[in-house]
């Protein structure tokens, strides 16, 4: 066993670091920059924010790679809709209101992940503070209003569909308009 760890570390004299992986992208040019785009900090409304892929992210939102096998257009839809039946208008006896993603509910609480904040905050509330739950009607995806080009809609859905199955084919930035 010595000689044959010897061996490998004699074929690697720099191991890697222990810790978690690296972020180092894999994949296909295309869905390089979409994972890139995904996780872009500098952008408040990064898809990371509120989805999970590939274990990176924050699983607020809908699972991402149940979409990935749709065509191109269907998933620009799903980005761009503004109603989503997974929002709903939260309302307190206090007045305040929110946007919130329900996660948990029982006979004496809710929670709600509250999407006027980013990144959404998790709000566990006692039932009998709530006034009402709603249909949304006021909050907007933020990649609605992100401003994407065609181009970046095309590299974020080539990344979804690389990391939900394996597609290499990639995305035409001319299939998202």
């Amino acid at each position: 066993m010595t000689a044959l760890w010897l061996l490998l570390l004699m074929a690697n004299p720099n191991p890697p670091a222990s810790g978690p992986p690296t972020s180092e992208f894999k994949g296909p040019a295309q869905a390089a920059r979409g994972h890139k785009i995904f996780l872009d900090e500098s952008n408040a409304t990064h898809c990371a924010t509120c989805h999970s892929l590939a274990h990176e992210g924050t699983a607020v939102g809908p699972d991402l790679a149940r979409l990935a096998r749709l065509n191109a257009r269907a998933i620009v839809m799903a980005i761009r809709a503004t109603r989503t039946q997974y929002v709903q208008d939260v309302k307190l006896k206090d007045g305040k209101e929110f946007p919130g993603m329900p996660t948990a509910h029982d006979q004496t609480t809710a929670q709600y992940y509250d999407l006027s904040s980013t990144p959404p905050v998790l709000r566990k509330l006692d039932g009998k503070d709530v006034q009402s739950v709603t249909d949304n009607s006021s909050w907007k995806h933020p990649p609605g209003t992100a401003g994407y080009t065609a181009a970046q809609l095309a590299d974020v859905i080539a990344y979804i569909k690389w990391a939900a199955y394996g597609d290499t084919k990639g995305v035409d930035a001319e299939d998202t308009e």
